[in-house]
């Protein structure tokens, strides 16, 4: 690693984290990380020097046998999982576990910004966009089905869907839904990314199964190319100023909106999920979910290095959120 823990959580804290990134357990949220792999759930205390599987409590419930793990989301000390056996969440940062559902198959998953007052949690599963309305105990279907999803973004009142029929939104939670507008490439979409003030400035970018990024400036009405043509892009990020791709020719960057980008790097293996543990505080440290398991970038993706589960099909990497920033997304109360 680049740097230490004790250096690193001091750099957390002079770029603007708290001490709340260190709980009185001792457990450092800011060094943990998760990843869902085709084996099962993997949670490192120490940046991916040592990864270990997440089995459970042996007197509880066990989630060795999960299955494959698309969808990781730490919130505090509650973390919630999606495998093929189901739903599973644990208030205690991944010790203990219990089962929440066992509807199979979601590939993504996203809950309300205010858990306790709006407990609706939305799932894309490998059929379709499924609504909870109690925080993930029980599912109904909305009026997108038979097509899979794969990432959601839920900036209120729209929810934006990726799914395998293309970016669609819905204004009414899944009753109705609009989309895909003109000028994105049929078939599915592989990641979409939002403005961080998606109401006033609607601008989304998406990447379709045929390759290039594609730039919508009307919340997802229409669509234009926005560079990165026949390449198959795995993830999109943005950061600050910055847009970020990973795809199957490596970490691409942006410093214009999609007008333009620069190659940082050659992929180290065939990308899935981009992840900067740090952010919005800091852009440099940066993980990487791969088909071949996680590598790690101490220089926003000028380098990469193996940090861990070598050779493992790895879907998602995921952390907590910094403590200085809302948790989740939803639509506001």
């Amino acid at each position: 690693m680049s740097r230490g823990p004790l250096a690193l959580v001091g750099a957390v804290l002079l770029a603007g984290g708290s001490a709340a990134a260190v709980q009185n357990d001792a457990r450092i949220t800011s060094l943990t990380l998760f990843a869902g792999t085709a084996e099962g759930l993997w949670r490192t205390d120490d940046w991916g020097a040592r990864w270990t599987r997440v089995v459970g409590n042996p007197s509880g419930v066990r989630v060795d046998t999960i299955g494959a793990v698309r969808a990781v989301l730490p919130r505090g000390p509650e973390v919630y999982v999606a495998g093929d056996a189901g739903l599973f969440v644990s208030t205690d940062f991944g010790d203990t576990w219990q089962v929440l559902s066992a509807t199979g198959g979601i590939r993504s998953l996203l809950l309300s910004r205010w858990p306790q007052a709006d407990p609706t949690v939305f799932a894309g599963t490998d059929q379709g966009l499924l609504r909870s309305r109690d925080g993930g105990r029980t599912f109904e279907p909305t009026a997108l089905g038979g097509a899979s999803v794969d990432r959601l973004e839920w900036p209120g009142p729209a929810l934006v869907v990726a799914s395998a029929r293309g970016v669609l939104v819905t204004t009414d939670e899944g009753r109705t839904l609009s989309g895909p507008g003109p000028g994105l490439p049929e078939g599915a979409v592989r990641a979409i990314v939002l403005s961080s003030f998606f109401g006033a400035d609607p601008v989304a970018f998406a990447a379709p199964e045929s390759g290039g990024v594609y730039r919508s400036g009307d919340g997802g009405a229409t669509w234009s190319p926005a560079g990165l043509a026949g390449e198959r892009v795995s993830d999109l990020v943005w950061l600050g100023p910055f847009l970020y791709a990973a795809g199957s020719g490596g970490l691409h960057r942006s410093e214009d909106a999609g007008r333009s980008w620069t190659r940082l790097s050659l992929a180290p293996a065939e990308p899935r999920r981009l992840v900067f543990p740090l952010a919005p505080a800091a852009g440099l440290e940066a993980f990487l979910a791969t088909s071949r398991g996680v590598y790690h970038t101490a220089d926003a993706g000028q380098s990469w290095r193996p940090a861990g589960l070598d050779g493992q099909d790895v879907f998602v990497v995921a952390t907590y959120p910094s403590p200085d920033t809302a948790v989740g997304t939803g639509r506001p109360r």
